[in-house]
């Protein structure tokens, strides 16, 4: 589903705008760090300040509404060079403790940060999106 194209702009960008919605449509879009394995696209919940004692909105939304939409994007001033990624799928936590080890390693090769941070299955949610539909758009698709 996610070709040579649209893995290297996954791979390339550093951060990622995710769109899920409340049960009744309510909409919520936010950015986050991500990594890809394969057509998966993964994000942890890491130790950045958050409400202490709420599950995050997102968290909330995904499970109400598993359908997401996973947006990265390449502005510049040089409209030649307008480039983005549309990943429509669906939203997953992830519980088994192989794939969490191996994605929490994916994270922290692609931000540094992660390696400062506790992350740890039961403590740290990590989800993954397994794309349903992909649209990739450049302004000018021979550069």
């Amino acid at each position: 589903m996610i070709g040579e194209a649209e893995a290297a702009l996954l791979d390339r960008s550093r951060v990622a705008h995710l769109a899920t919605a409340a049960r009744d449509g309510t909409p919520h879009v936010v950015p986050l760090c991500y990594a890809r394995d394969g057509d998966a696209i993964y994000f942890i919940v890491d130790e950045k300040p958050k409400q202490a004692g709420k599950r995050l909105k997102r968290l909330r939304n995904i499970a109400e509404n598993p359908a997401v939409a996973l947006v990265v994007d390449v502005y510049d001033e040089d409209w030649d060079r307008l480039e983005y990624l549309l990943v429509q799928g669906r939203a997953t936590t992830v519980a088994d403790a192989a794939e969490f080890a191996h994605v929490l390693g994916l994270l922290r090769a692609r931000y540094p940060q992660y390696h400062r941070m506790r992350l740890d299955l039961g403590r740290n949610e990590l989800v993954r999106i397994t794309p349903v539909k992909v649209h990739h758009w450049r302004s000018n698709p021979t550069s």
